[in-house]
């Protein structure tokens, strides 16, 4: 195979710029690009693998580069002909789609299991990873997360109960799945540079604990962080039979939502009433 096109050249070529309404930040470095590939787990020769907002398509040509097939979700219609340029070159084992992914269901697109990953636009990443985690089916069609968020993001995913950055995205991460930080990022690795530093996540699934609703859980969590400096008494009055479910449980109402651990919110969303 011939020398492949700096992206940089590639951009240029096809007269794209990132668009700050869209939230793009492009990676050009393909050795990086290549790194962040790498995370996916496993052998991906004939996989799939779900993206959202290819943009240029530099994470696209590294996926596609493992072995994989790629079905990407892009809305700019700017990178059109230069992904169309891209799934020419890997035998048509890119297919684009055009549309808003957070409309967008990845299962309803692709037969067997399969990964995501994705350079995600900061504006809609968090709403996207909360929409993969409350997935009613468990464990879920997709087989990891690889996915880049702001670096204050990433942390929270992953924060222990206690600490400043604990909240509801930690324990929606964490209560069925494993997340961690697998990669940072400086702000000098996008153009344009974001105004901060970015991490990589990687999640996998793991076994669901019994008799646990996710969208109870959802509720619980939402209740519970939505007013994160009061008491839970306080906090969880709006939740049918939360105060009771704290005494059911043992937990002191008199805490706070960030020391509660997540086994003890899964608890909690247990001893809710139906």
């Amino acid at each position: 195979m011939s020398e492949v096109e700096p992206l940089r050249e590639v951009i240029a070529r096809h007269g794209l710029r990132a668009d700050k309404a869209l939230g793009q930040n492009f990676i050009l470095d393909r050795q990086l690009l290549a790194r962040i590939a790498a995370l996916l787990p496993g052998d991906l020769e004939g996989g799939t693998v779900f993206e959202v907002g290819p943009g240029p398509g530099g994470l696209t040509r590294a996926l596609l580069d493992t072995g994989a097939s790629v079905v990407a979700v892009e809305r700019d219609r700017r990178c059109y002909p230069l992904l169309e340029e891209l799934g020419a070159e890997y035998d048509g084992r890119l297919r684009v789609i055009e549309g808003d992914a957070l409309k967008i269901d990845p299962a309803a697109e692709i037969d067997g299991p399969f990964h995501i990953a994705a350079n995600l636009p900061y504006n809609i990443g968090t709403q996207l990873l909360t929409d993969w985690l409350e997935s009613p089916q468990w464990p879920p069609r997709w087989q990891s997360l690889t996915l880049m968020f702001q670096l204050e993001v990433a942390k929270r995913i992953v924060a222990a109960p206690g600490t400043s950055a604990y909240g509801r995205l930690s324990v929606l991460g964490q209560w069925r799945s494993q997340p961690r930080i697998a990669m940072k990022l400086s702000r000098a690795a996008f153009v344009p540079p974001p105004k901060v530093a970015s991490a990589v996540v990687h999640i996998t699934p793991a076994a669901q604990p019994d008799g646990v609703d996710p969208a109870r859980l959802s509720r619980l969590t939402a209740a519970a962080f939505g007013q994160r400096r009061k008491m839970l008494r306080q906090s969880l009055k709006g939740i049918a039979g939360g105060l009771e479910a704290l005494e059911a449980v043992g937990i002191d109402p008199t805490r706070r939502a960030e020391t509660v651990s997540v086994a003890e919110f899964v608890a909690l969303a247990r001893a809710l009433p139906a």
